[in-house]
């Protein structure tokens, strides 16, 4: 007789975690460990809950989109900050019960509540306890609040993005806010395995200032060696080239000759192998300071075909090459499907799932974003 195959546990089964906090970057930082399998316990106010629940249209079973794509997987209470005995309650809760905190709360609010690191590590010293701050847990600017937009631009990331001699762009995704998550979830996982050595719980401090410094780390190099503030090269990257968007008959195709040898199967497969005797062309870095003149030669060699053609002429000779997809492109297509990264809620409507992969299973949906207690 066949035996079933044993379900294997989720990583973090067993884990408790107390969310207080709202938007986006929190929410995403414990909406990883609930994809790991840790039972997430999302605290809203009882007045309309998280702000990230009305950041629409669109909407989807009455709370925005983005919401229900970074709160899956976990369950919700609301508790009044300002009624005593519902903030006596949650704290028993925390010392109770809970193995993690991960709070991103207007600075000094946690403290004011007392439901701060040094509280409730106090009564609980294998809680491990994580503060999202806005700029970081000390410093001038420690009590002011922040949100992405506003950390691209001061962290430098706005000012490398976009195309010089226009608007800054801010990246079209929430890169600080899920960045800042994922060092939360991070570092709450190295110190559930310290836990596991010493029996001790403690504290993390990360920001979302600090991630955006961390996301700028080679251009802070660059202009500490250069003394010159890096410019905006759109598509493109500083330091390589031909490596950026070139207009196709149909639309977009990013092309990434990022060596030599790239560069030199690009040029023979669009039939100008003299560019390789060209002293402008030589190498990369010499590529890079003639962009200009470069892209003025591949532009209309491009937009002369679709981006069809070019895939497969640049695939021929081993040139990496992408279009530009939107959102829904992506959803279609096979290499998106056969990863089962979309996961179907049943109810018209899928979610991406975790990035991640244990012995070739991802972790599965276990249930929606939750409703807001009435």
């Amino acid at each position: 007789m066949n035996q079933p195959i044993p379900v294997q546990p989720l990583p973090l089964a067993g884990i408790r975690v107390i969310e207080l906090g709202s938007n986006v970057s929190g929410p995403y930082g414990t909406w990883i460990l609930a994809a790991l399998g840790a039972e997430v316990i999302k605290v809203e106010r009882p007045d309309g809950g998280d702000d990230a629940r009305h950041w629409g249209p669109p909407f989807w079973r009455e709370a925005a989109t983005v919401f229900q794509a970074i709160n899956r997987d976990k369950s919700s209470i609301t508790v009044d900050y300002k009624d005593a005995e519902s903030l006596a309650a949650l704290r028993r809760r925390v010392n109770e019960d809970a193995d993690v905190v991960l709070q991103n709360l207007r600075p000094g609010v946690a403290d004011k509540l007392g439901l701060g690191a040094e509280d409730m590590c106090r009564d609980n010293p294998a809680l491990i306890y994580c503060n999202l701050w806005a700029f970081g847990a000390k410093g001038p600017l420690s009590d002011r609040p922040g949100f992405d937009a506003l950390m691209q631009a001061f962290g430098g990331i706005m000012a490398v993005t976009g195309e010089e001699g226009q608007a800054p762009v801010r990246a079209g995704v929430s890169i600080i806010d899920m960045g800042t998550g994922m060092w939360c979830a991070i570092g709450i996982l190295a110190a559930l395995n310290r836990r596991n050595l010493t029996g001790k719980g403690g504290v993390i401090d990360t920001s979302l200032y600090e991630t955006a410094l961390g996301w700028s780390a080679y251009y802070t190099v660059d202009v500490q060696v250069t003394g010159v503030s890096p410019k905006r090269c759109g598509s493109g990257v500083r330091g390589i080239a031909p490596y950026q968007a070139y207009n196709c008959a149909d639309g977009y195709l990013i092309v990434a000759a990022s060596n030599d040898r790239l560069f030199a199967n690009l040029a023979r497969e669009l039939q100008h192998d003299e560019w390789l005797d060209d002293p402008r062309f030589a190498d990369n870095p010499s590529r890079s300071d003639n962009r200009e003149a470069l892209n003025a030669m591949l532009m209309p060699i491009f937009k002369a075909e679709t981006r069809s053609h070019w895939q497969q002429r640049l695939d021929h000779v081993g040139v990496p090459n992408a279009p530009i997809q939107d959102a829904g492109e992506v959803i279609a297509h096979p290499q998106t499907k056969a990863l089962g990264i979309m996961q179907d809620t049943g109810q018209g409507m899928a979610l991406t799932g975790l990035p991640i992969s244990f012995d070739g299973e991802r972790p599965p949906l276990r249930n929606i974003a939750p409703d807001l207690e009435k």
